[in-house]
């Protein structure tokens, strides 16, 4: 069963709010959400039918390791992960991730690099499709 959805306002208000608010130019979120295009097409092109539900979870200790080391990337002072679990449509969030930092540059960089990490090495995502 999926989990309730954070605010990203709530979530931004604690952002600027958290001890090192001051260091940061800029938050950027992330919100991955399960679309009906299965990954094998985006990514190869190969072809397959549309995706009804993703059976989703994570590895929870491997994202609490990936928070504390994108605390220590240059420039990186806020990080904040949710990820949701189980069976779940198209259209339902997946994943949100908020990193904070200093300047432009290296909070793109943080947040492709920790979803990256994310995505490639701590989720489990089975697709199940229409039939």
């Amino acid at each position: 069963m999926a989990k309730p959805e954070p605010s990203m306002d709530l979530w931004l208000e604690e952002a600027k709010k958290s001890e090192h608010a001051d260091q940061c130019g800029m938050f950027l979120v992330h919100n991955g959400i399960v679309r009906s295009t299965a990954k094998a097409q985006v990514r190869k092109g190969e072809d397959k039918p549309p995706v009804a539900q993703v059976d989703f979870s994570y590895d929870a200790k491997g994202v609490e390791e990936a928070i504390a080391d994108a605390l220590t990337w240059d420039g990186i002072y806020y990080v904040k992960v949710w990820l949701n679990e189980g069976v779940l449509d198209v259209g339902q969030s997946i994943m949100y991730v908020m990193i904070g930092g200093d300047i432009r540059p290296r909070v793109v960089d943080a947040l492709t690099k920790l979803v990256g990490h994310i995505k490639n090495d701590l989720v489990v995502e089975r697709e199940i499709y229409v039939e």
